[in-house]
């Protein structure tokens, strides 16, 4: 199994020096090679044999006329190319993932990738990280990584308020023995833009919508960062202001989310999740702030590894099933339901809460998926 662990890490004033050279290297090179790409592109697009025989441009071809990117690690820009090759395969693979853009020095998140080789990413002890051409650089060790694993990579970032941190991926033996799940054992959760989700039993996470709770503090940092002039000290200490608001909500909803979905997991066999377009519902005027405060997504992701890292199974429903619209006892579908209607009485004459009879009928299907009687 691969695993990614992050930690929090401590760079000496050289080091933040050598990471800043290294993302705007790893920056110049992804975009010199997307620029080059479409270049080509543009040039034979017409042609398509012609295309096909052009041979695609790699960051050492640059490190003759730019000799700076010898200075930085070799790996990061070779990742720099993977990472290009992605999107592109992402883009003809789905057009909603979209074309490859540039990246820009502006963003605020900031970060590279290198691979461990021969021992060059290793940790000295439970303080201490060795990383290429950097040397020891200092980490808070939070949790182990598993005994006998084998570090594969490491992705060092930086994030819009300045912390470091860095991801390390690693491969380890896993004996991971399936689970039968049963009907009681399995939960089916229902998206509920208030509450997170209504799970089959009727209970609901009750999520204290973090976004919401700092809402007035952030109009207030974020109108006092609009009237200041760009460039200035005064601005760049006003944007960490708003960036660390920012970082707190989301790491309280990160929070949440991971302790919620261990509860979920340790508790239950399986889970059936409805496979919604989350992208789609975040645009909504309505709904929109709302979903993106609930992090429905994230909750799917955390519950899809967790889960198999106990050999227990996520299944999700297809969008179109009428979870909501039909009746759990009698299989009788009510096209007439509209989605203010939170409750309302089937042909049989059972009064249903819109949100739990959604759940119910996604647990249904899962099981009849799973083959559980």
């Amino acid at each position: 199994m691969n695993k990614a662990f992050r930690y929090r890490i401590y760079p000496t004033k050289e080091q933040e020096s050598f990471f800043a050279k290294t993302f705007g290297c790893v920056r110049f090179v992804y975009n010199k090679m997307l620029s080059e790409r479409k270049a080509i592109y543009e040039e034979y697009k017409d042609d398509k044999e012609q295309l096909k025989k052009q041979k695609l441009p790699t960051p050492a071809k640059y490190k003759k006329e730019f000799e700076w990117l010898k200075e930085v690690d070799s790996l990061a820009l070779a990742n720099a190319q993977l990472n290009l090759n992605s999107a592109y395969r992402n883009f003809f693979r789905s057009k909603s993932a979209g074309f490859p853009k540039f990246k820009s020095r502006k963003n605020p998140v900031q970060s590279y990738t290198t691979n461990n080789q021969k021992g060059t990413i290793r940790l000295i002890d439970s303080k201490t990280i060795r990383l290429p051409k950097v040397g020891n650089v200092k980490i808070k060790l939070h949790r182990q990584i598993p005994k006998d694993a084998g570090i594969k990579s490491a992705t060092i970032s930086k994030t819009a308020t300045g912390k470091y941190h860095i991801s390390i991926l690693v491969e380890y033996d896993t004996d991971i023995k399936p689970v039968v799940p049963t009907v009681g054992r399995t939960l089916g959760l229902d998206y509920s833009s208030v509450s997170l989700f209504v799970d089959s039993n009727g209970q609901n996470a009750d999520y204290p919508r973090f976004y919401r709770q700092a809402e007035l503090r952030l109009k207030q940092e974020q109108r006092r960062l609009s009237k200041m002039q760009k460039g200035s000290n005064n601005r760049n200490k006003q944007r960490i202001r708003v960036a660390r608001l920012h970082e707190k909500v989301a790491n309280q909803r990160k929070d949440f989310l991971h302790k919620l979905s261990r509860q979920i997991t340790n508790a239950y066999d399986a889970i059936a999740i409805e496979d919604l377009n989350m992208r789609g519902m975040a645009q909504s005027l309505t709904l929109g702030k709302s979903t993106n405060d609930n992090g429905f997504g994230m909750l799917k992701n955390f519950l899809a590894y967790k889960l198999a890292e106990q050999g227990k199974p996520l299944i999700t429903i297809d969008k179109w099933f009428p979870s909501s619209k039909m009746c759990h006892c009698c299989g009788n579908i009510n096209k007439a339901l509209t989605l203010t209607d939170r409750m309302w009485t089937c042909s049989c004459g059972i009064t249903h809460d819109r949100d739990i009879n959604a759940a119910i009928n996604i647990k249904n299907e899962g099981c009849r998926i799973l083959g559980v009687a």
